[in-house]
C-alpha cells in the first residue's frame, strides 16, 4: 500500500492504474422516511353454489386462508344465503392464486379490485 495515494476527488491511483470510488448515497436526517410502495388491493369473493357441502366450504376456506373455522363457517353462510360472501383483500397476484387454489377444490371464486 506504499505505492497507493489516495485523492481528494474519490479516485484511488496505485501502479499508474487509476479507479473511481463511487460514494453511497448520505441519508441526512431532514430526510422523510421512504415507505414501500403498496400493491393495489383486490377482493376474493366466495359465490354459493349447489354443489360442495358446507363442510366441504369451511375446510377449504381455513385450509386455504388464514381465517379460523368460525369465521369461515360465517363466509360459507353469508354466501349461502347473500349469493358471495368477501373472504379477504389482498393484492392481484395472491388474490389470483387463491382463486386457482379455490378452483383446484371446486369452489368458485371471484376477484375484483377493491378500489
Amino acid at each position: 500500500m506504499a505505492d497507493e495515494t489516495v485523492q481528494s476527488q474519490g479516485t484511488l491511483q496505485s501502479g499508474g492504474t487509476t479507479m473511481t470510488a463511487e460514494a453511497a448515497p448520505v441519508k441526512r436526517p431532514s430526510d422523510p422516511p421512504r415507505k414501500p410502495k403498496q400493491l393495489p388491493p383486490f377482493r376474493v369473493l366466495l359465490h354459493n353454489d349447489d354443489v360442495n357441502t358446507f363442510e366441504h366450504v369451511i375446510q377449504s376456506i381455513v385450509n386455504l386462508t388464514t381465517l379460523s373455522a368460525k369465521e369461515a363457517t360465517l363466509r360459507a353462510l353469508e354466501a349461502h344465503e347473500g349469493g358471495v360472501a368477501l373472504l379477504l383483500v389482498t393484492h392481484h397476484e395472491r388474490a389470483e392464486l387463491y382463486q386457482e387454489q379455490f378452483a383446484s377444490l371446486n369452489l368458485t371464486v371471484t376477484i375484483e379490485p377493491a378500489e
